[in-house]
């Protein structure tokens, strides 16, 4: 097996200003930890540097009007028609170099697709790339350019039958939408409910259009939905579907914004339960090509993407984090000198009330989606 992870010190230069949650600092400390565990060495795995994307590969899915906007806020500063395209103060503000920062992250998740399908690698991480909220004519979520679904996009024109999976805390909305009425692409979301949590989508009952009913799959999980109850949930649905849609390539979001301690959302898994559910979407087809995506607590985002760069190699890690990594993090004052979690307590009835409200939506999707797939 031959894998590649897809890094650039380029995102060093990007910033979303002080205040704004999205830190770029979590790339650069996820790729020191993965560096300090020795795994940017790996004899079998290629380190790549991304090129930036070209507009016009950019164009396949997103609006020109749009991309004009991008680019003319590259400079940092915003034309006066710019809040129409959801670009403003908020979760998408405008900053110096907004444009190639959109281009350099749609070009990592692409040449990771174009590695794989060319079959030069059988996994490939893009951890910068999972921006799977970003709409063909908007921005949104703190993503401007959906990479995601210009990654699909490439590999379905290389011929090749494409199952996405989300495992974000937040909706897949974005690639959800491009491919809504697509019977050639499979989308699989689970998330925290949609009442609770933005974009405010991601219910059961959002399962295609026309052609494609059926091939939009939500699972949303309620509050406090920890490991113990998301992994059965996942085992439910996801690799059910996934085995009779038989694709060739999944393309997986590994959002860590699930994690209990992050800022930002209200699930519960530890890193464990991430990385138990990343390697199981490793067994769904012969190639995949995993991303990133949300993860606002920096020592969360480094460990978790880690440990996830780790099982797309087949590598088990020692739980105690390397010594000279966390000096060489001081600054971030980490909680835990551990990859792993200890254990949490959660109120029983919080438990309990997570536990009967997933299992009401994996019957929900058993009842509706099942069936149209044969199961």
């Amino acid at each position: 097996m031959k894998t590649a992870v897809i890094h650039s010190e380029d995102w060093a230069r990007f910033d979303y200003g002080p205040e704004h949650p999205l830190r770029m600092e979590r790339l650069g400390l996820t790729w020191r930890l993965m560096g300090a565990y020795g795994l940017t060495r790996l004899p079998h795995a290629r380190v790549c540097a991304p090129e930036a994307a070209d507009e016009d590969v950019i164009a396949r899915f997103h609006a020109r009007d749009y991309l004009d906007v991008l680019k003319a806020s590259d400079s940092g500063f915003a034309p006066a028609i710019a809040c129409r395209y959801g670009l403003g103060p908020g979760d998408n503000p405008v900053f110096p170099g907004i444009w190639d920062a959109a281009r350099l992250a749609a070009g990592g998740s692409l040449l990771g697709a174009r590695l794989v399908a060319d079959g030069e690698v059988t996994r490939a991480f893009h951890f910068a790339g999972g921006l799977h909220h970003a709409m063909a004519d908007r921005a949104s979520g703190f993503c401007y350019v959906n990479d995601a679904v210009l990654a699909i996009l490439h590999l379905r024109a290389r011929g090749l039958r494409v199952a996405y999976i989300d495992i974000d805390a937040h909706h897949g909305d974005g690639v959800q939408f491009a491919f809504y009425g697509d019977p050639d692409v499979l989308t699989i979301s689970t998330h925290e409910r949609g009442d609770r949590l933005f974009p405010g989508t991601g219910f059961v009952e959002e399962m295609g259009e026309g052609e494609g009913v059926g091939y939009s799959v939500n699972l949303p999980l309620d509050l406090l939905t920890d490991s113990a109850v998301y992994l059965p949930a996942f085992e439910a649905v996801v690799p059910p579907l996934v085995a009779k849609f038989r694709p060739d390539v999944v393309v997986a979001q590994l959002g860590i914004d699930s994690h209990r301690t992050d800022p930002l959302t209200h699930l519960a898994l530890d890193v464990q339960g991430f990385v138990r559910a990343v390697a199981r979407i490793l067994t769904l087809a012969p190639r995949v090509l995993a991303l990133g995506g949300g993860g606002y607590d920096l020592e969360n985002v480094a460990r978790a993407w880690t440990a996830a760069w780790a099982a797309l190699n087949d590598v088990e890690l020692p739980a105690e984090l390397p010594p000279a990594f966390l000096e060489d993090a001081r600054w971030m004052r980490f909680r835990s000198r551990s990859l792993w979690d200890p254990p949490a307590l959660i109120e029983a009835d919080r438990c309990a009330r997570a536990r009967e409200y997933a299992a009401r939506q994996v019957d929900t999707v058993r009842r509706l989606i099942f069936p149209l797939h044969g199961l």
